[in-house]
């Protein structure tokens, strides 16, 4: 286990939810909570389990013939081996038989982020006399908090990419006005290219959609897929990073080059603008109040007031995602209460986007995006530190 000296932490919380436990499980990384927290090292292609009591030690089960992927687990901690289908069966029993048991599981698939346990484990969990509970607020406390270096250095990854986007969106426009355009893949690479120059590492190489595409919110161009970037027309730049092994920064810069004729397009960057900032002042509000907010509700604000402009029925996304340190679509709370379930509360330590968009095919799209971060004192903060305001005009 990464983390050994959080023992208490996991137990008191397991006490305070009155949950007797918390078994993790993972087979081949069906389970990346799971495999984050344990810290496996080398292969792994056999079941994984480990049990973390409200009260004792806790115990890993490991086969016969990955001992070795374990050696992180500490060595004053228990450890059982199994070989047969048998054996796996009858310890899981010794261990959660008449407990209530937390696991990587959300009931109805509400939150698919958590729901990383396979239904046939549950069964099993539950055959062996236990009553499996969801660990979502778990998930959210020990897996998903940053730390305040991890805070530090998706801060400085935030003011970088927020000088990229908005240069490779004046590169793009100045091309156009010397009647040379580039292309959205080439715009993609030169992203890429400043990513490299700024010691960044991405995920995937970000959003570059111009006119039409635009109204694609998760369009990509390629080296044989991409437009023009020409004038009178609306350009959207999605772009994530971080330095390597820190949490991401990942953010959206909206401009229009020349004088596109759509009436719509200054009307839906206000509602959009309005809702991100209608998310912002709430997750600040209940910062100063202390009242525990939900990732739904945050969902709600933002969605009030793009169809209180009429446009509801294009804002087609939740209004953002968990950032954990792990990864940039991240497993703690999720601004959402459209495309899925999320209940959890919004504890401090937590990192996520807030990115309202709307979209018309055919036409054009327009997305704000922005991250913010709860930290570990309640405070509220918003990166990059200068957000846009107002639609560029190149």
């Amino acid at each position: 286990m990464r983390e050994p000296h959080r023992l208490h932490e996991i137990q008191d919380a397991l006490t305070a939810a009155q949950i007797d436990g918390w078994l993790l499980y993972d087979f081949k990384g069906c389970n990346p909570i799971a495999a984050g927290m344990l810290g496996f090292e080398g292969l792994s292609s056999r079941r994984a389990l480990a049990w973390i009591p409200a009260q004792g030690t806790p115990v890993a089960l490991m086969h016969a013939i990955e001992l070795d992927a374990w050696r992180l687990w500490p060595s004053t901690w228990g450890r059982r081996v199994y070989q047969s289908w048998q054996s796996l069966e009858s310890e899981i029993h010794s261990l959660v038989n008449g407990r209530r048991v937390a696991m990587e599981y959300s009931p109805g698939d509400a939150v698919p982020y958590l729901d990383r346990v396979p239904a046939g484990v549950i069964e099993m969990v539950r055959a062996s006399g236990a009553t499996v509970v969801t660990s979502a607020e778990l998930v959210t406390r020990f897996y998903a908090v940053l730390s305040a270096n991890q805070l530090a250095a998706h801060r400085r990854a935030a003011e970088i990419i927020a000088q990229i986007g908005p240069a490779a969106q004046r590169r793009a426009a100045d091309a156009a006005r010397a009647d040379s355009p580039l292309t959205e893949f080439a715009v993609q690479q030169w992203i890429v290219a400043q990513f490299d120059v700024h010691g960044l590492i991405t995920s995937h190489p970000p959003n570059v959609s111009v006119g039409a595409n635009s109204a694609n919110p998760h369009y990509e161009p390629a080296i044989d897929r991409h437009a023009l970037i020409t004038m009178d027309q609306v350009l959207l730049i999605d772009l994530w990073a971080g330095e390597p092994g820190q949490p991401f920064a990942d953010q959206t810069w909206m401009c229009t080059i020349g004088d596109p004729i759509d009436a719509d397009i200054a009307p839906v960057w206000n509602a959009i603008r309005e809702a991100r900032d209608a998310a912002i002042a709430l997750v600040r509000a209940a910062g100063v109040t202390g009242l525990a907010l939900r990732g739904a509700a945050v969902d709600d604000a933002a969605r009030a007031i793009i169809s209180a402009r009429g446009y509801g029925s294009a804002f087609t996304h939740r209004t953002g995602h968990s950032i954990d340190a792990r990864d940039l679509h991240g497993a703690g709370p999720h601004m959402d209460g459209f495309e899925t379930r999320e209940e959890r509360t919004l504890l401090p330590g937590v990192l996520f986007s807030i990115e309202p968009g709307i979209y018309f095919t055919g036409r054009f799209g327009m997305r704000t995006e922005v991250n913010v971060a709860i930290t570990s004192d309640g405070d509220v903060e918003v990166t990059p530190s200068a957000i846009q305001k107002e639609l560029l005009r190149l």
